[in-house]
């Protein structure tokens, strides 16, 4: 990206501009080579900015006094426009914060890893932008970076990292929430159906020697024997069931949950 002697400096490379977070194909990449005395760019679509932008771009570059200036323009309202998007970004982590208390499924799920994409996608263009501003910083040194524009653009670049950044560790605490909460359930309806499984033990295994086709079972002439069966395996499940929560085995499995519980 950066080659030459003193005093023939260049910078010259390819830069995504626009890209669409559902779409890989759907993207809009411009080329460009800049030296001291002059800027070439190739493939760059205003329309595909901002009207604000383009506009704003057009003023400014026409009143930048070096095609450094100009140059450090261009990457400037491309992160402006970056940002325009990012807020919309913001939106969508914060309806996605509260959706993730109030209904948390698995289509939230899906829904934050979308979001941790389009994260990623903002984060892989933001990157060669600001490789590119460092190539020009070390190309044409002090001049360019005293500069009004450098240091606009430096501001934007770093104002669009840092935000990035916090939105990486809050999607971290959204995905580790959700996945605190789907292993907490998971847990749930494991001990439920372990508890189950042994509180009906008494009653399987009563069912299991009663139904045997042994020829001597005295219990089967008995006159009270059916009332005695039921009798000994509903005593043996409650006994049971309160030794289980004796032990605390039992833990808050029967418990009604609060609305307002993120464990529903």
């Amino acid at each position: 990206m950066y080659t030459g002697t003193p005093g023939k400096e260049n910078v010259w490379g390819s830069l995504i501009y626009q890209q669409d977070v559902e779409k890989r194909e759907d993207n809009a990449t411009f080329h460009f080579y800049l030296t001291r005395k002059e800027l070439i760019t190739a493939n760059f679509d205003l329309s595909k900015l901002d009207h604000h932008n383009a506009k704003t771009m057009k003023e400014k570059m026409h009143h930048c006094e070096s095609p450094m200036e100009g140059f450090l323009v261009l990457l400037s309202e491309i992160i402006a426009d970056f940002l325009k998007k990012i807020d919309k970004f913001e939106v969508k982590l914060h309806t996605l914060l509260w959706e993730i208390k109030e209904n948390n499924r698995t289509k939230i799920l899906d829904r934050a890893a979308a979001v941790d994409h389009e994260l990623l996608v903002w984060k892989n263009l933001l990157i060669p932008i600001e490789e590119t501003q460092m190539a020009v910083e070390e190309a044409f040194g002090e001049q360019t970076t005293q500069g009004e524009q450098f240091k606009r653009a430096t501001c934007r670049i770093n104002r669009a990292k840092t935000l990035l950044d916090a939105y990486e560790g809050e999607i971290k605490s959204v995905l580790n929430l959700e996945n605190l909460i789907s292993t907490h359930r998971g847990n749930e309806i494991t001990k439920t159906l372990t508890v189950i499984t042994t509180l009906f033990a008494p009653a399987t295994a009563f069912a299991a020697i009663w139904g045997m086709n042994f020829k001597h079972m005295p219990e089967l002439e008995w006159q009270f024997g059916y009332a005695f069966s039921g009798i000994l395996i509903v005593i043996g499940t409650v006994g049971l069931y309160f030794y289980l929560k004796s032990k605390g085995w039992m833990g808050d499995l029967l418990n009604t949950k609060s609305k307002k519980s993120f464990f529903k």
